[in-house]
């Protein structure tokens, strides 16, 4: 119970990371989504169960500030969970190059859906999609950028919570 509290608690920093980010970029007109580091390291590292509740939390705490129909952000990040959950032994899951690479799949894979989900709710769908592409291009370099960083915060982060063992020791 503790490795997923301590887990929420780093996802709940990284959103309100990206929140302060996204509220800088705004002047420019971009946003940034890095809903695959929500899922990334709970699904590599964590037990089903402990990951998929972290996951689960991030998903409502996105929800919570999101245009977007409750439950979305729920239930694509519980998706992206068990498909990374049931190809995660096929993957280096110690190299940080590898976790970055399906962080960078994941955040892909959720941000056409999301895009795709509700492009329709927009007065002009055709007029958006420049929008949308220079933003999944941005979340994509930021993602790039943050997550080796973010990746070994949540691994150091439980084993100061005392409930993983340190690979450097």
């Amino acid at each position: 119970m503790r490795r997923t509290l301590v887990t929420f608690l780093t996802l709940l920093l990284l959103w309100v990371i990206v929140a302060q980010v996204n509220h800088a970029a705004s002047a420019a007109h971009l946003y940034f989504f890095v809903g695959g580091l929500f899922v990334t390291y709970a699904a590599l590292v964590l037990p089903l169960r402990g990951g998929l509740a972290a996951v689960l939390l991030a998903g409502a705490l996105c929800d919570a500030d999101s245009p977007v129909p409750f439950g979305t952000h729920v239930l694509l990040f519980a998706l992206a969970h068990a498909v990374v959950f049931n190809i995660r032994d096929r993957v280096p899951r110690d190299e940080t190059v590898a976790r970055v690479i399906v962080a960078l799949l994941v955040n892909l894979a959720l941000f056409l859906a999301l895009s795709f989900a509700l492009v329709g709710r927009s007065p002009a769908p055709a007029s958006a999609w420049p929008r949308l592409l220079a933003d999944l291009v941005g979340s994509q370099l930021l993602l790039a950028l943050v997550a080796p960083w973010f990746l070994a915060l949540q691994a150091r982060t439980l084993v100061l919570a005392g409930v993983d063992r340190d690979p450097l020791a």
